[in-house]
């Protein structure tokens, strides 16, 4: 991980040149400024600015730029210096656009350069509508790959920020989506910082991310935008937070139309600023100035916030007149070059998570292939390629169209839309299911048949996106929607060998397709060249690589009520069941032997413990394999193991690496009933290998990972 140069000398200087500006403005000005859309102020030569940007997997929102794969396909790469990679192409298009966009005078909503991303909340439950934007449902793996994400967006220059990131949504959000603007999340102090708060501290203390989102819900009785709790005592207080902090939009109002704590719009703007919120993704922030005449907030407080909110533009220079500005340097053509397409095409490759391949099914040998069926909903579907917060691709690469264009005249494609997405048929006055002959006869005609099911962002999504047909964006089940299921049923039955490629953001209970189909990809929603991606995969031109960053269960009846935020019985760390396909879990078309791990100490001091451990690819193709660790306290009423380091090994056949790990004191730390890391005296048990240490991870890779235990002598409060 590279440094942060960016030190604090130069971070007072743009605070004390914020300050001097925002003096010299009146009330009413500094309250214009504290909403998205801020206003000009001529006579201080500020010119507009609208802080809402979108930067989730790509630049969203205002014309072209790459659309990588969306955010819970990278985390399935287990890949840290990839999601900076990621992050720091998606600040470079941002920049090139926003330089552009400068030129000719457009400040519009979507043309800045503060992106709101990455989120990092918990992906605590697979119904809930928006987890296909976070990295996952384990803390560890969501704060590794979000730190390296906000880096990748802000930069390493020392002087400037490349873009600003920002961390949401804080906290303790994840639906239901429906009630968000009403809802209060109810956690123990042992669940908020054992699971909550995690990735949020990482992105403060470690990223020194420039800016916090808060989320709509109430947190234990709190308004998160107006919490004392979250904004001064942890954020400001505990953690050191210097940067500013925003609402989510529209959010300030539900203080007094959902959760009901203020009696109207001037108490709601009051409550946010006292408590530490500077900017409003809204306009209820105007009505600040009726607040300073009221008594209900000082002028000082509006000054503080921005003062805090001009530094960020100050840390961007944007009120600089600098040639040497590296980021002014940026050209548009950046924007969408080749270079770009074919990085996100490599992006999606290591993404792609395969699941199953009986009988070594895949990767398909065109040179014995005459026809190719593909059949499915999302065979042919751009919107399963986005996922949700997209911009627009100059050219997009469906499922379809990659195995096409991969194919070219050699080998005879196929295709049929099977059923719709959920929908009981394609034309109303059609009979049910109107597809299926076409189906069976594309199957009678073809060798193998790809089978392209799941979802897409009309399916699960935020409360209020357009279209959005499932419970106000959360799924309703775990189940394939509509005809999916039968339709997989009869591509099975034709008796052609049939591989399923999975488009979802979420776990979906695919039970008959693990019992009947050889062989699944899982390929969430893999960016505008996923296509292309999935159908290298398919070929043999790429290996598979990727885990899952979240559980596959068999049901959703084994999971406890959607509105229940405590985590028993949730995530592979705290459940009981088997899965049906489990967090960590990815097979390669290679094979890897792990040799006898070693640890630098048998005891747990201060010092943590190094480990080593030599991989070898024993297969006859190129693959990278993910090799994780997980952290097992040896005592009752503590969670499964849990995944505290991870490193890629890429390997030639026959190549063999050295893989070395670290393990500080804190992996092996447990959160007390009052919220406190302990590291109590005992016994721990360490995994090291391709998956989590589950039966069932174990029965599907066929082998389970190796196990070394350490002991710890005395019991240490770790310092948060």
């Amino acid at each position: 991980m590279k440094e942060l140069v960016r030190n604090e000398e130069r971070v007072d200087q743009y605070r004390q040149r914020a300050r001097a500006l925002v003096e010299q403005m009146t009330l009413k000005e500094k309250v214009s400024q504290m909403v998205h859309a801020s206003a000009a102020i001529e006579r201080l030569g500020i010119p507009s600015y609208n802080w809402w940007n979108e930067g989730l997997h790509g630049v969203a929102r205002a014309g072209i730029a790459t659309i990588f794969p969306q955010a819970i396909a990278l985390a399935a790469s287990f890949d840290e210096d990839l999601l900076e990679e990621v992050a720091d192409a998606v600040a470079t298009e941002g920049r090139g656009k926003y330089n552009m966009q400068q030129k000719y005078g457009d400040h519009d909503i979507y043309k800045g350069l503060t992106f709101w991303a990455p989120n990092v909340n918990i992906f605590r439950d697979p119904r809930w509508g928006r987890g296909h934007e976070t990295y996952g449902e384990d803390p560890y793996l969501t704060s590794r790959l979000g730190v390296r994400f906000v880096e990748g967006l802000q930069g390493h220059d020392g002087q400037y920020l490349k873009s600003a990131a920002c961390a949401k949504h804080y906290a303790v959000h994840s639906g239901p989506e429906d009630v968000r603007h009403s809802f209060n999340a109810v956690a123990t102090a042992q669940d908020m910082w054992e699971t909550y708060l995690p990735a949020f501290r990482a992105l403060v203390k470690e990223a020194k991310v420039e800016a916090v989102m808060g989320a709509y819900n109430r947190t234990n009785g709190e308004p998160c935008n107006g919490s004392k709790t979250l904004l001064q005592d942890i954020l400001r207080g505990k953690w050191g937070f210097e940067g500013h902090v925003v609402s989510d939009c529209w959010a300030i109002k539900d203080f007094h139309q959902g959760h009901m704590v203020t009696s109207g719009p001037e108490e709601s703007v009051a409550l946010a600023v006292n408590n530490g919120c500077d900017l409003n993704c809204g306009e209820l922030f105007l009505y600040l100035e009726q607040a300073v005449q009221d008594g209900l907030v000082t002028e000082e407080a509006i000054t503080e916030a921005v003062v805090r909110l001009y530094t960020t533009r100050m840390k961007l220079g944007l009120f600089d007149d600098n040639p040497d500005h590296p980021y002014n340097q940026i050209s548009y053509r950046e924007v969408d070059s080749p270079e770009m397409r074919r990085f996100n095409r490599e992006v999606a490759e290591k993404c792609v998570v395969l699941l199953k391949n009986e009988g070594g099914l895949l990767p398909l040998d065109k040179s014995k292939l005459k026809t190719v069926g593909v059949i499915g909903p999302n065979a042919d579907n751009r919107r399963a390629l986005v996922g949700n917060y997209e911009g627009t691709a100059s050219r997009y690469a469906t499922v379809l169209e990659g195995i096409q264009d991969y194919l070219g005249d050699e080998v005879r494609v196929m295709a049929s839309d099977g059923c719709p997405m959920y929908r009981d048929r394609f034309q109303n006055l059609a009979q049910s299911n109107d597809r299926l002959s076409e189906v069976r006869g594309v199957c009678a005609e073809s060798d193998v048949i790809i089978a392209c099911l799941g979802l897409d962002s009309g399916l699960e999504g935020e409360e209020g996106d357009e279209g959005n047909q499932f419970a106000s964006g959360d799924k309703p089940n775990l189940r394939l929607p509509g005809h999916q299921e039968e339709l997989l049923q009869v591509l099975v039955e034709s008796g052609k060998p049939v591989v399923l490629v999975l488009l979802c953001g979420s776990a979906m209970a695919i039970n008959y397709a693990d019992e009947h189909v050889p062989a699944i990809l899982q390929g969430w929603y893999p960016g505008a060249q996923g296509g292309n991606a999935i159908a290298r995969i398919l070929f043999g031109e790429a290996n598979p690589q990727g885990k899952l960053p979240i559980t596959f269960y068999r049901t959703d009846e084994e999971l406890p009520a959607f509105t229940d935020y405590s985590m028993k019985g949730r995530t592979y760390r705290y459940m009981t069941h088997e899965a049906l396909y489990p967090f960590g879990y990815g097979l390669s078309y290679t094979t890897f032997r792990f040799g006898p791990a070693e640890a630098s100490a048998a005891e747990i001091t201060d010092a943590g413990v190094d480990l080593k451990v030599e991989v070898e690819n024993t297969g006859a193709m190129a693959g990278v394999e993910t090799v994780q660790v997980y952290v097992k306290a040896d005592r009752p009423g503590t969670p499964n193991a849990q995944l505290k380091a991870f490193a890629k090994a890429a390997l030639q056949p026959g190549e063999k690496k050295q893989v070395c790990l670290h393990l500080s004191q804190s992996a092996f730390a447990l959160c007390d009933e009052n919220g406190a890391a302990v590291v109590e005296p005992g016994t721990y048990c360490v995994y090291i290998g391709a998956s989590q240490p589950d039966s069932r991870s174990a029965r599907l890779m066929g082998v389970s990972p190796q196990k070394l235990t350490f002991q710890i002598s005395g019991r240490v409060i770790v310092e948060e």
